[in-house]
């Protein structure tokens, strides 16, 4: 068994980490520079190649890679998927997780806990915008910035909207998010390989510092998740298409609200904080999947006309609440129940005797055409109504101008 492990360093601590533990599990590895590779791309034969020479055959790929390499890192994983070599993360993953507004974009429609945030472009929206997330203090966010740089506190309407109009003058592109003042200048990191954490530390800012990052000078201490934040950092990996990540979480009021997910998080810190060898938690999850490779469902898909997927929510009016899987005879209309949703929690390939109820939602495969006398009409969008902004929480240091809010 050989892996390649995707990145610009061999140097770098987590690159080496996973060196030695693929070392002590006998299994070859190799240091490869993602921007030496070629792709070629010829009609049912999709290959690449490294420094001009044909690449060897590896079983799987480890991908770190850095946010300055992103473009060419996802086309060069994506190969890798074409050619059925199986892969730590995703191509489609790593882009979610590596946008940062596209990532919220992802999680919102789900029950996941994520702070308010808005995206404006326009100098007249920045002030409702402040007002829809819950009044100042507000975080602006650089959609681009790493390990805590360009992450900003302002504590009023007017120097959040000043800052926002410097920033977008220099063509820089912004959040504004609510300020979880509870967090107090802590975060929590959860370190997720496949549907569990193995991991987690908190982190905790220093002296007039309120970023907690570690590369901040933040304290990083090891923490026992309950099940609730455990829940909702493998949901969000999930929900974007990852196998591993890291996810940055505030403790909020309401219960963990996620900041990022991180498709490359480093080993150093929470292996120093906890203990744990998440290096070699990582090559064990791949050596135990290195068969199951990524299937494209478009893909595989578009070759069965009048077939696909569809989610089916379940309805008051539907007429296939409160049966049985068999008595809704969805079998004969050819149609299979792949997953069942149900207050949170999944259900995979559900026997016949399950009922349908209310709030279920269902994911099924079958004819288009017999599905869509399941679906409901298209849902009207929702009026929010907005929160007085003089109930917004205060920042503790009023004076102060930057803060932690995610990595």
């Amino acid at each position: 068994m050989k892996f390649a492990i995707l990145s610009r360093n061999p140097k770098l601590y987590s690159t080496r980490r996973l060196v030695e533990a693929c070392t002590r599990r006998n299994i070859d590895s190799e240091v490869v520079d993602l921007l030496n590779f070629s792709i070629s791309l010829e009609s049912s034969y999709p290959d690449i190649y490294l420094e001009g020479a044909p690449l060897g055959d590896f079983d799987a790929v480890i991908p770190r890679i850095g946010s300055s390499v992103t473009f060419f890192g996802t086309a060069a994983v994506r190969q890798f998927e074409q050619m059925d070599v199986f892969c730590a993360n995703s191509a489609l993953g790593i882009a979610n997780s590596r946008d940062k507004l596209r990532c919220l974009q992802i999680l919102s429609r789900h029950d996941v806990g994520i702070p308010p945030t808005e995206f404006v472009r326009r100098k007249g929206d920045v002030l409702p915008a402040i007002e829809r997330v819950g009044g100042a203090p507000v975080v602006i966010k650089l959609l681009e910035g790493t390990q805590g740089v360009g992450v900003i506190l302002a504590d009023t309407s007017r120097v959040a909207e000043a800052i926002i109009e410097t920033l977008q003058s220099t063509k820089q592109n912004v959040l504004i998010q609510k300020f979880v003042a509870e967090s107090k200048g802590r975060d929590i990191r959860a370190l997720v390989i496949g549907d569990r954490v193995v991991a987690a530390m908190r982190r905790v800012a220093q002296g007039q510092e309120f970023r907690s990052n570690v590369h901040r000078g933040g304290r990083a201490e090891k923490v026992e998740l309950d099940e609730q934040y455990e829940a909702c950092a493998v949901r969000a990996t999930q929900i974007l298409g990852l196998r591993i990540a890291g996810v940055d979480m505030l403790e909020g009021a309401d219960g963990p609200q996620i900041m990022e997910v991180n498709s490359s998080p480093g080993f150093e810190g929470i292996e120093g904080a906890t203990g744990v060898d998440v290096a070699g938690a990582v090559v064990d999850f791949v050596r135990e999947n290195v068969r199951f490779v990524d299937l494209d469902l478009r893909q595989r898909l578009s070759v069965s006309r009048g077939y696909g997927v569809a989610e089916i929510p379940i309805g008051e009016s539907s007429e296939l609440a409160e049966k049985t899987i068999e008595e809704c005879g969805l079998r004969e209309r050819d149609i299979l129940i792949l997953t069942l949703f149900r207050d949170g929690r999944v259900l995979p390939k559900p026997k016949a005797q399950r009922e349908i109820r209310v709030g279920d939602r269902l994911l099924c495969y079958g004819k288009l055409e017999e599905m869509r006398g399941f679906l409901p009409d298209r849902r009207l969008p929702r009026v929010r109504k907005l929160k007085p902004s003089s109930t917004s929480p205060r920042p503790q240091s009023p004076g102060d101008s930057r803060v932690e809010q995610g990595e």
